[in-house]
């Protein structure tokens, strides 16, 4: 993976998070991959699932970009955020490069935070 890959991927998520920040669902919903947006249809739907089920990453206290690894053959990024709670969680994204040749985010899982000493 190039450096150039690599800050393309950083860029679109945090392009995401800025616009999650700004409640600006069409932004934000711009960043999904293709599949992730025929999945969920519309910005609104997209936006609803993120502040329901994502809430960390919707209101993050803060965000510390952590290594980007390759899984299953694709780009993850891996992200720690703080929630708006206090909770640190790890988040995977999967990343999908585009036929234009931009990164979209593919699928995010979120996981418990490994134990840091601070």
């Amino acid at each position: 993976m190039s450096a150039g890959d690599r800050d393309a991927i950083r860029q679109v998520i945090e392009s995401q998070l800025d616009a999650f920040r700004r409640d600006d669902a069409g932004e934000a919903f711009s960043y999904a991959s293709p599949m992730i947006q025929e999945k969920f249809g519309n910005p609104a739907n997209f936006m609803r699932m993120v502040r329901e089920g994502y809430t960390p990453v919707y209101r993050p206290r803060s965000v510390e970009f952590q290594d980007l690894k390759m899984q299953q053959g694709r780009p993850a990024q891996e992200v720690l955020f703080v929630g708006p709670d206090g909770r640190a969680v790890l988040a995977r994204y999967f990343m999908e490069r585009q036929p234009s040749g931009r990164w979209r985010i593919d699928g995010v899982v979120l996981m418990r935070a490994p134990d840091r000493v601070v």
